[in-house]
């Protein structure tokens, strides 16, 4: 009885190490799998039926896009005007044709390039683009800081923010 109770205490001293190597490796696995933070977006300001646009809503919102995330392909229900406020957004149509815009909005703005079906582009702070309802897109924030968009928004009255596109 001593022997296998000798036997089996050098058996469990034995595993001891492929016992800790697999704690510590499932440890690890559960760190990396941990989600990574999605973006926000914050209506700031809206109001219903404006005038001139009886049945639509004109909003305000703040989009916020960690470190390394993307948005997923999608579309919007009408127009909207993005204006990077801080960061850059990588910017990439998959129909339609997006127009960058820099300079005084009010004064003749420059188009500084645009980004066309099956193309990737960059948006610097400081630049917008206007996107119509065709125009299937998504972005994403490559960079280590956060991207900060604004956005003008004029959809159908109870339309959502952006529609999801799977093809």
């Amino acid at each position: 009885m001593r022997n296998r109770s000798r036997l089996a205490m050098m058996a469990g001293v034995a595993l001891l190490p492929a016992t800790a190597v697999a704690a510590y490796a499932a440890g690890s696995e559960r760190a990396t799998t941990t989600v990574a933070p999605a973006a926000t977006r914050d209506v700031l300001a809206q109001v219903v039926d404006p005038a001139g646009a009886k049945g639509r809503t004109l909003a305000l919102s703040k989009v916020v896009i960690p470190a390394h995330t993307a948005l997923a392909l999608h579309r919007h229900p009408g127009n909207q005007i993005a204006y990077i406020e801080r960061g850059t957004l990588t910017y990439t149509v998959r129909t339609g044709v997006v127009k960058v815009y820099r300079g005084p909005a009010d004064d003749h703005p420059k188009v500084v390039r645009s980004v066309r079906a099956g193309q990737t582009g960059s948006v610097h702070t400081g630049e917008w683009v206007v996107e119509r309802p065709g125009d299937v897109h998504f972005g994403a924030n490559n960079g280590s800081g956060k991207v900060v968009i604004l956005l003008a928004t004029l959809f159908t009255d109870g339309s959502p923010a952006s529609i999801p596109v799977t093809r």
